[in-house]
């Protein structure tokens, strides 16, 4: 089973490591980190490098398509070439999936066009600009194409598409083998439950980070 994550500069590292902690045990998984050239690029906050092993002019066809998401995706809508990459690879794809601003790079290739999808929350009027119809849900399938809401729903999207590809008991197992059992200290994980300041707070920050 080919998989193959996309990596690019100023991407979420939880973005990719996420679905890859999930993808990676699913039986006879071949998966790889690729993208525009062989080497290492930074996530969005600099502190982390990560290793692309293959180019994506080298990658033809996979089974399975992971874009994550990341403030380096707003250089990668107006990216040509990368963008008639994921049209050509997705041709050949079993999924298509995306994790959080991810889905934006799809929808800027017409992948999600009148398609219903998600991003993180703050990207969702910018997803239906760009052809989707965005909701808040947490993981979106729509045929062949999944989307997943912000950062660590990428688990969940990964689960999701585990249970399709081998069975929802492997994908327990799965689940109980990486432990994922969110209990966490506030119920503020999501822009309806979290308090009005905290989304403002949020806001701020993520438009002074966007305008860097």
């Amino acid at each position: 089973m080919q998989i193959a994550i996309l990596l690019f500069d100023g991407v979420t590292a939880l973005d990719a490591i996420g679905p890859y902690e999930v993808l990676a045990r699913l039986p006879g998984a071949e998966l790889r980190f690729v993208g525009r050239e062989v080497g290492t690029v930074r996530t969005d906050n600099g502190f982390l490098g990560l290793s692309c092993d293959r180019s994506i002019d080298d990658l033809e066809r996979t089974e399975i398509l992971v874009v994550p998401g990341g403030f380096g995706t707003r250089a990668l809508l107006k990216e040509t070439s990368l963008l008639e990459w994921l049209r050509r690879i997705h041709q050949t794809t079993r999924y298509t999936t995306s994790v959080c601003t991810g889905s934006l790079v799809l929808a800027a290739a017409g992948l999600l066009d009148d398609l219903e999808a998600t991003s993180h929350w703050a990207a969702l009027d910018e997803l239906g600009a760009l052809g989707a119809r965005p909701t808040r849900q947490r993981v979106v399938e729509q045929g062949k194409v999944i989307t997943a809401a912000g950062v660590s729903a990428g688990i969940d999207m990964a689960l999701h598409l585990a249970a399709k590809l081998v069975g929802p008991e492997m994908a327990q197992a799965i689940q109980l083998g990486i432990e994922y059992d969110p209990q966490p200290p506030f119920d503020a994980g999501s822009v309806d439950k979290a308090p009005p300041a905290i989304v403002e707070l949020v806001r701020q920050a993520l438009a002074r980070r966007n305008r860097r």
